[in-house]
């Protein structure tokens, strides 16, 4: 049995590949290694992965994951993948490279991620030949669930949305002052994800110019501070995966279009198609 995994850092997306019969889908936290320890990792997924899953037949886990940047942060991933999958050989890489494998399986290509976060990349059919950092939450992510929802939480706080909007806005989430908030972004876990829940509210709001605005300006500078960076960029279709990207595929294609590129494949998620990919590979990725 092999296990695949793709990590964004809200949700992990799982599918079990056994020997015979159908593959086995199951989803838990997303598991990003500057959030959480490899015992944190291990105790969540222990407690998440079903019962149908049998921990000592899996001989193999490939995770993909956010934050997989080193392979001192890769280690923080595979040693509690090694503890729950104890007969298993563990690979863990990140998850920029499922994004691409999924995309574009052996094709070189433009292959990028917008869900919390962003990431992107140029890649040859099998490894990432150049990528145009992020940079993360704090500095950049432009075009992520972070980057809108950063915009319609600081409009609300400086009363720069209308007034209806930004009444929903605060018993959608609950909001507090503006001590709260901070708080909440400054001294509590996961600010990556607080932010990019406005995101969904952003989605759910579409049809208010303001959400709308602020999308169209998330996309826009996504291709402007990355995409346009990346040589010949136009040579290339623009691939996507991620919810962000998905939820709002009108709107990132008209951004690429401003951008001069073509549109190829945007899809939420990579996991199927990832999953045939490890099921097609050679040995080696088995």
């Amino acid at each position: 049995m092999m296990l695949i995994a793709d990590s964004g850092s809200t949700k992990c997306s799982w599918c079990l590949l056994a020997d015979a019969g159908p593959r086995t889908h199951f989803a838990t936290e997303g598991y990003n290694p500057y959030f959480f320890d490899t015992a944190a990792i291990a105790a969540s997924l222990g407690r998440a992965l079903p019962a149908a899953v049998p921990r000592a037949a899996v001989r193999a886990v490939h995770f993909y994951g956010a934050g997989v940047l080193s392979p001192a942060k890769a280690e923080v991933v595979a040693g509690a993948l090694r503890q729950v999958f104890p007969q298993a050989r563990v690979f863990v890489a990140e998850d920029l490279l499922a994004a691409a494998r999924a995309l574009l399986g052996p094709r070189p290509g433009f292959a990028a991620i917008l869900g919390t976060g962003t990431n992107s990349c140029l890649y040859d059919g099998q490894r990432i030949t150049h990528c145009v950092e992020s940079l993360g939450y704090s500095l950049g992510d432009e075009g992520s669930g972070t980057f809108i929802g950063r915009q319609l939480l600081r409009d609300h706080l400086r009363g720069r949305l209308p007034a209806g909007l930004s009444a929903a806005l605060s018993a959608a989430h609950g909001l507090g002052d503006v001590s709260e908030v901070l708080d909440r972004l400054y001294n509590q876990p996961l600010p990556n994800r607080f932010l990019a829940g406005f995101a969904k509210f952003a989605h759910d709001h579409y049809h208010e110019p303001h959400c709308r605005a602020a999308v169209a300006r998330a996309f826009d500078a996504f291709f402007e501070q990355i995409v346009t960076h990346y040589p010949d960029y136009r040579r290339h279709a623009f691939n996507c995966v991620g919810s962000v990207g998905y939820h709002f595929r009108e709107a990132l294609a008209e951004a690429a279009a401003r951008h001069g590129m073509a549109v190829g494949r945007i899809v939420q998620g990579p996991i199927d198609a990832l999953a045939h990919y490890h099921e097609t590979a050679g040995p080696s990725l088995r």
